[in-house]
């Protein structure tokens, strides 16, 4: 790989996605910081990352306080100018509309809405002063519709989306380059195959049934490689056999 004076940050480095997102951006040379929370977590990644000769920062933090996120987006910007943005929170729970409590309502929009609002805000910053970057937001089939049991995680989803729009609509003149990606497809982890054989569909036989999260990350890193008279806006992906 070919080191660059840039950094990609990603808030929400999970096992899977996120994962999979800093491993590419490392890959491709960029100095990666990764964010989670209990950072302890994040060991494995960082180990992975470095021993293939990428650069790998991990970071304790909570995407629904804007101290932390505005510290983590700061640091990662002093590290090297920050370049790629990535907001990975999930937030996916499902209840139906009588068990959906005030509190777990308002946590889901905290997670998956107002700390993309933080994120994407604070990236901002750093970039409008570098005259470019790429800041993208995932999203989920809950983006475009609202399941049932799904009303608190769809209206995050959908309010994290109406962010995104407003802010590629806002920067692009800045050459800021802001996605929205639908992720529209159970991600292979033993956690998604594990609720498809409780909800009675058996096992999956294909694994190209679901989702690999490297096939996610190199949506991520086209999206980013795009020249700016060409940019993507939204993106969905989901695997050749989902119904949609």
């Amino acid at each position: 790989m070919e080191p660059r004076n840039a950094t990609a940050a990603i808030v929400g480095a999970g096992d899977y996605i996120g994962s999979a997102i800093a491993r590419k951006f490392a890959a491709e040379g960029f100095q990666v910081v990764a964010g989670r929370r209990n950072g302890d977590q994040l060991a494995p990644l960082k180990a992975e990352i470095e021993a293939a000769g990428g650069v790998c920062h991990a970071r304790s933090l909570d995407a629904r306080k804007e101290d932390d996120i505005a510290a983590f987006l700061a640091d990662a910007n002093a590290i090297a100018p920050l370049e790629v943005c990535v907001f990975n929170v999930g937030a996916n729970v499902n209840f139906p509309i009588l068990e959906t409590t005030e509190r777990v309502f308002r946590k889901v929009w905290e997670m998956a809405c107002y700390g993309g609002f933080l994120t994407g805000r604070e990236a901002a910053r750093h970039m409008v002063e570098h005259g470019r970057g790429s800041i993208f937001f995932t999203g989920a089939t809950a983006s475009m519709r609202g399941g049932s049991g799904y009303a608190a995680f769809a209206s995050a989803k959908f309010g994290l989306r109406a962010v995104a729009q407003a802010m590629a609509r806002e920067l692009g003149p800045r050459n800021i380059h802001v996605a929205h990606l639908v992720i529209d497809s159970g991600v292979d982890t033993a956690w998604v195959r594990e609720r498809r054989r409780a909800a009675g569909g058996g096992e999956i036989t294909d694994p190209d049934q679901l989702m690999n999260p490297s096939s996610i990350a190199d949506a991520y890193w086209a999206l980013h490689s795009q020249h700016r008279d060409g940019w993507t806006f939204e993106l969905d992906l989901r695997p050749y056999g989902e119904r949609w």
